[in-house]
């Protein structure tokens, strides 16, 4: 049992919903982005998801895109994106973290040497957003090995054919992107997502979280409620990316997180 899998069984049990929070690594410095992952727990974060900056991020909306640019600029690497979370590791041995980025700077790094370095540093699972699930072989299926969640995207157009090879080797929890496109770029709507989650939730007995489209406490409670849990990202790295301190931003996380979890 990961991490993941752990703290959703223990909401589970709780009745509660879950809140993910997602921060880019290195945005907009080491210093501060470790800074605000160290309080995310106490903020009320039940998962951190910690962006790996890529120089091509496709499916990134430009509030995204923008820390991404902020990260590599200021030096971040996959290597001290590792090295945060050891650090975060010798505090926190509880809270999952799940890195999220394209494929291209694992391939880099060679999957081997990346799979081991992240086990080592604690991270619980993974999601990479351009790389399909004909490509288990590729990582998928070596990180389950590893022990390490490989967590898919399900979304809008992902029909009914398409959802079983989504769902084949998935594991952590499924991640249902609430509108087409890219991040932050339109609300998301209980009416709309309430239906797709219970669509996921017959084929699969993995917790379904609902992620893009979530920007205020209010919209976190109301998602959550119609799934096991949101993700909110872009409203957290605006902050981040407008220059507020670290205290504020995590404030701002707080009453986000009571608002998924008051669902």
């Amino acid at each position: 049992m990961t991490r993941i899998d752990a703290k959703f069984a223990k909401l589970k049990a709780e009745g509660k919903k879950a809140f993910v929070a997602y921060i880019m690594a290195g945005d907009p410095d080491l210093e501060t982005s470790a800074a605000v992952m160290a309080g995310l727990p106490a903020a009320g974060v039940d998962v951190i998801e910690l962006g790996m900056p890529f120089t091509d991020p496709m499916a990134d909306g430009p509030t995204i895109q923008l820390a991404g640019q902020r990260a590599l600029d200021g030096g971040q690497t996959l290597q001290k994106t590792l090295d945060m979370v050891t650090e975060f590791r010798k505090t926190d041995d509880v809270t999952p973290i799940v890195m999220m980025g394209y494929y291209n700077p694992i391939y880099s790094r060679g999957v081997d040497r990346f799979l081991t370095d992240a086990k080592a540093a604690g991270i619980d699972g993974l999601i990479v957003v351009d790389l399909p699930p004909e490509e288990d072989d590729e990582l998928c299926i070596p990180a389950q090995k590893m022990g390490i969640n490989f967590i898919r995207l399900a979304t809008p157009t992902t029909d009914a054919k398409r959802l079983p090879t989504v769902l084949q080797n998935t594991s952590g929890f499924v991640y249902y992107v609430s509108v087409t496109g890219i991040t932050g770029s339109q609300a998301a709507q209980a009416g709309d997502v309430g239906p797709e989650v219970a669509r996921i939730k017959a084929a699969t007995d993995l917790p379904v979280i609902v992620g893009f489209g979530i920007t205020t406490p209010e919209a976190a409670k109301t998602i959550a409620g119609v799934a096991d849990g949101c993700v909110v990202g872009s409203a957290i790295v605006k902050e981040i990316g407008a220059g507020k301190a670290p205290a504020e931003v995590l404030a701002n996380v707080a009453a986000l997180a009571a608002g998924a979890h008051s669902a």
